[in-house]
């Protein structure tokens, strides 16, 4: 059968697209533009990639299911297979770079129409994917499963002879509390996909998928909402990340001997969502990002996404400022501020060189400090929502405290929990039900809290009114907003339970725009139970990301040093917690953990001795220094990502003028010494100690190889070295 090709994209991405005679449009495969197959002088190759591959949008109804397969794999919908062409457009932006293509298809039968979504930012080899479906028929269409991209096809160049099961690796990252970001790599085999010979039969395959399947309001409780595939031997790679703050899914599965990834949003399988399209109505997936790099394997690609999360975020002096915040929660007041003990420590954190002091959790807790609630929690857990200061706590007023910080040079900052009402609330009896999560009509309650329903004006409008006083009464320059319960499935008030979250999700994002758009200048902090809702939806609005809630020193490196594969250095903040009773060579392992991100100072600079003040105070000026590179530096990990219980870890960031920062951690149980291969480096480039403490490194750097050979005497203990741009000239 006749087909026609068209490529499209540019010389870092592109996809090559086919059209047969009937109309079916299919994305055969996507790469560099000198990777791609040529229609011309290899059509057999593109005939056999047609034969394989997917459509554009894979789209399940209840009244038409799936053919030709079964099981749990979201490939193969009835309707999917009747799509066919209609139009296309390719629309370029010069103010942004960005180009859009956009191929629109229709079903006769059914009346859906399907417009899939490309974007391409620059030369970035990056594709940004997303799906609309219109109902264009005279019946309502119950959707179960639409996805944002699918792309098969992505065993083809593997060396013949070469099976896909252990020919492509697939990378993941469970993202536990106070654990985040355990990256590990395993063949499809080791996966549990294997190729079953069945395709010889007649069959699709396997039937089996790998899935990654995140439900509820917190979108990285238990999986990075990313992943990625490598070929072994080539180091062409491919990573991708869903960019929603709700419930999302991904699979891998193999089909007519090939392997496909599909990623979407919530699906009615996994996670109770259903749409039903009345005539006229119509639904957006939530957005995906693919990275695609012909070299260089997963780390290349996730240093690509590094690039495409910065250049299509919202835009916030933060970025470039990166301030050192003071926070008084993580092993210092723990939830128990007031003016007693804040003052001292507004004055130690202007010292050790603070220039922000955010008051974190308990500035409205009314009962008496100590107080224990439900599950061991602090009395106030299941009464907050008025955002009112504490008189107790606070008998001259919590603006003394925010004039003091104010006095000692610093921005002033509160902790809010925006998005729960406790149910001794008494927000929760003056808002309407409708502005409240429920399941068949009955308001759920989480862990002593209700869910606000941002999609309620009622909700929007009570927030709004918070967010606007605490700034205009107090003067707050930041605010850390957290989020500590997941909602569970979803809510009324859409056509399922998942369909009501991913209305919820979406307004609020939008409401947090709305804030920004109100107070520019605001600084906003991202945090959910720590790294619980560490995804580029959120990440693209809010210019900082608490990354995690690790209190232990020790165990905090193997997260500092993962955290740029899924947030900018110049977002994520990672907790610096001094405490008197660290050694100087632990006071250096505190420091560094947070000196490749965002500095959050908190722990007792109140209680250290002179000299162990002088070891922040020295880190925090170090940081001063060169914080000006981390917007633009990308990642790498020259001892591989770090495993939980790695001896020596390394992180390198390497900025956008050359210069390489490299942090090393040696823990415990680790041998005094190690080598750090560091092949991009330069001819006569020379390692130069940023900041260390204790009994301090031993460096001796072979050019030839490319490999710093390091000591460090103590266990627990850092350094921050730098390779400067301008040795490398």
């Amino acid at each position: 059968m006749t087909a026609t090709y068209w490529r499209w994209g540019s010389e870092a991405l592109s996809l090559l697209l086919s059209r047969d005679a009937e109309g079916e449009v299919r994305l055969l495969t996507v790469g560099d533009e000198a990777s791609l197959p040529d229609p011309v002088s290899e059509p057999d190759l593109c005939a056999r990639l047609a034969g394989a591959v997917l459509p554009l949008v894979e789209i399940q109804t209840t009244d038409t299911g799936r053919l030709g397969t079964s099981g749990k794999r979201h490939v193969d919908g009835a309707v999917t297979r009747r799509l066919r062409y209609v139009t296309h457009d390719d629309d370029h932006d010069p103010a942004t770079g960005a180009r859009t293509l956009r191929v629109r298809l229709a079903d006769g039968v059914s009346g859906l129409r399907v417009t899939a979504v490309y974007r391409l930012h620059g030369d970035s080899p990056v594709l940004h994917a997303e799906a609309l479906v219109e109902n264009a028929g005279d019946r309502t269409q119950a959707l179960e499963y639409v996805s944002s991209l699918v792309l098969a096809n992505l065993a083809h160049r593997l060396p013949s002879g070469r099976s896909w099961e252990d020919g492509l690796s697939l990378w993941t990252a469970a993202n536990p509390w106070s654990g985040e970001f355990r990256w590990t790599r395993a063949t499809l085999a080791e996966r549990g996909l294997y190729d079953v010979g069945m395709v010889a039969y007649g069959q699709t395959g396997s039937k089996n998928r790998v899935s990654l399947t995140s439900s509820g309001s917190w979108s990285s409780s238990e999986y990075l909402p990313m992943g990625g595939l490598e070929e072994s031997g080539t180091g062409r790679a491919l990573a991708w990340q869903i960019e929603h703050n709700g419930s999302w899914h991904a699979e891998i599965g193999d089909r007519l001997g090939d392997v496909y990834v599909a990623l979407s949003g919530p699906t009615d399988r996994e996670h109770q969502w259903r749409r039903h399209l009345a005539p006229g109505e119509s639904f957006r997936t939530v957005p995906v990002a693919l990275a695609v790099v012909p070299r260089g394997g997963f780390i290349d690609a996730v240093a690509a996404l590094t690039n495409h999360r910065r250049a299509t975020r919202r835009r916030h002096p933060d970025h470039d400022r990166l301030p050192v915040v003071f926070n008084d929660f993580m092993n210092s007041l723990m939830g128990e501020p007031s003016t007693g003990v804040l003052l001292p420590l507004v004055d130690a954190a202007a010292e050790a060189g603070a220039e922000y002091f955010c008051i974190d959790a308990g500035w409205y807790d009314a009962e008496p400090p100590g107080a224990v609630g439900p599950g061991g929690v602090p009395g106030w857990w299941d009464s907050v929502g008025e955002w009112q200061e504490s008189a107790p706590r606070f008998p001259g007023g919590l603006g003394e405290v925010m004039d003091r910080i104010r006095g000692a040079g610093m921005v002033p900052g509160l902790w809010l929990e925006p998005e729960v009402v406790g149910v001794r609330s008494p927000v929760a009896a003056e808002l309407p039900e409708e502005a409240f999560f429920r399941r068949d009509g009955v308001r759920v309650v989480e862990w002593g809290r209700h869910q606000l329903d941002l999609r309620h004006p009622a909700a929007r409008a009570h927030l709004d009114s918070v967010v606007d006083r605490l700034v205009r009464d107090y003067g707050v320059g930041y605010l850390k907003l957290d989020y500590n319960i997941d909602i569970g499935a979803g809510t009324d008030g859409g056509d399922s339970p998942g369909d009501g979250l991913l209305g919820h999700n979406r307004a609020h994002l939008a409401w947090l725009d709305g804030v920004l758009d109100r107070h520019p200048t605001l600084v906003l902090e991202s945090c959910a139970a720590g790294g619980s809702r560490t995804d580029h939806a959120m990440l693209s609005r809010l210019p900082v990301h608490s990354v995690t809630d690790q209190q232990d020193f020790r165990l905090l490196p193997a997260i500092a040093a993962a955290a740029p594969t899924a947030v900018t250095p110049e977002q994520g903040a990672v907790w610096a917690c001094p405490q008197p009773e660290h050694t100087e060579a632990e006071l250096g392992m505190v420091m560094v953990s947070a000196l490749l991100g965002r500095v959050h100072l908190s722990g007792r600079p109140d209680l250290l001795s002179p000299a162990q003040l002088a070891v922040v105070r020295r880190a925090v000026d170090v940081y001063k220094e060169y914080r000006h590179l981390l917007p633009g530096a990308v990642p790498r990990w020259p001892l591989g990502l770090p495993r939980w219980r790695d001896g020596w870890l390394a992180l390198a960031l390497t900025a956008a003028d050359g210069t390489t920062l490299l942090a090393v951690w040696r823990r415990d149980g680790a041998p005094a010494g190690t080598t750090v291969p560091l092949p991009w480096i330069e001819a006569g480039a020379e390692p130069r100690v940023l900041f260390a403490a204790g009994a301090g490194p031993t460096l001796r750097w072979d050019s030839c190889a490319g490999a710093l050979e390091l000591r460090l005497a103590d266990q627990r203990s850092a350094v921050l070295i730098a390779f400067d741009a301008a040795a490398q000239a």
